[in-house]
Formats: C-alpha cells, structure tokens, sequence
C-alpha cells in the first residue's frame, strides 16, 4: 500500500486525501501530511498554522468562510474525534464550476482528510457529539480578509447530512449573507 492516495474531485482544486494506516497489535501509525509527497501531487503549499476545533454536539455548523487576498488561506482538513460533513464550495470568479460545491465525510474512523485550495468557502457540520477537527493553513488569520456566505443558502443547496432548521450556528454566521449578494475576491486562473 502507498503512504498516501490523493483524489480529484468533482471540481479542479480540492482533493480528497487518504493517508495509509500501518496496524499492529499496539494500533496503528499514519502519515497525516509530507510536503514532499504533497509536491509530487501538485500542491506546494507552506502551512504556517494549526487550528483545533471542538463541537459539543451534533448538528453544529461551522461556515461557509473564506478569507480574502493578500490572506488567503488554503486548508487541510481532518477530523481526530468524531465525524463531520466537510464542504468546498469554488468561489473562483470566471470558474466553470463557480457556486458548486462538493463534500466529504471525515471522521476519526476512516482517515479521510480534504485539501482545500485558496478560492474556495469551506465548512462544516457535525455528525456526531464530542467532534474534534485539526486543519493547517497556509496563512495567518486575518480578521479584516475574513468573510462568509450563508450555510444554508438556497443557491447553493449543499447537503450538509444534518436537519438544517436545527444546526447550532455561531451568531456571525448566523448572520451571514446570501450568496446572491457575495461579491468574490477571488479569480479563476487556468492551470499552465
């Protein structure tokens, strides 16, 4: 088995990561991240920092953010304890896949973890109590860059896995703006 198997997705630029997981009787060891490895699938990315974040119940709702040039953050995003329903959504102005949007179960369970370049919303719900998500960036958070749509925008319809009339919602994204009225920082730029 390799150390690691990278997966396009539906839409260019995130990519679905499965580090392998080496068993024995004492559990098992995974490589969670190799820059070198990363670089051979195209993603040159110098994370700069760590984010932890713990969700009491189910059903909480971190998103849809993004956060703008000359800040922007590319993310990778795993899940330690519990399991989430993680979304992309390509906010690249000019994208053929602009306002679309894909997901991904992560869980502790089956090690699944989701790169998510700069140009993208990301976000997500919890499927289970006591969940723990780990994800690097790129950047440092900026407050005055940061932005967000609403998670349950009728544009965009994502299927976040949850009853959405009863998400737990910090109140700034409580408050988010419909994605009618986003005006995006970011620009499609074509692969070379």
């Amino acid at each position: 088995m390799s150390v690691m198997q990278v997966d396009t997705l539906a839409i260019p630029g995130p990519l679905r990561i499965l580090p392998a997981r080496f068993r024995d009787g004492r559990g098992w060891f995974s490589e969670t991240w190799s820059a070198a490895r990363m670089r051979q699938e195209g993603i040159d990315v110098a994370f700069v920092q760590d984010n932890h974040s713990h969700s009491v119940e189910a059903g909480t709702v971190r998103g849809l953010h993004f956060q703008a040039p000359p800040t922007a953050q590319a993310k990778l995003v795993r899940v330690t304890r519990g399991s989430i329903v993680d979304v992309a959504v390509d906010i690249r102005r000019g994208s053929q896949t602009y306002g679309q949007w894909v997901a991904e179960h992560l869980s502790a369970r089956n090690g699944v973890q989701l790169f998510i370049p700069a140009g993208f919303l990301h976000g997500f719900a919890t499927l289970e109590p006591a969940t723990d998500v780990i994800y690097k960036v790129d950047a440092p958070y900026a407050p005055d860059c940061e932005g967000a749509v609403r998670f349950d925008d009728p544009d965009l319809a994502v299927d976040w896995g949850i009853d959405t009339r009863t998400a737990r919602l910090s109140e700034k994204d409580a408050e988010a703006p419909a994605f009618r009225d986003f005006v995006s920082p970011f620009t499609y730029e074509p692969a070379p």
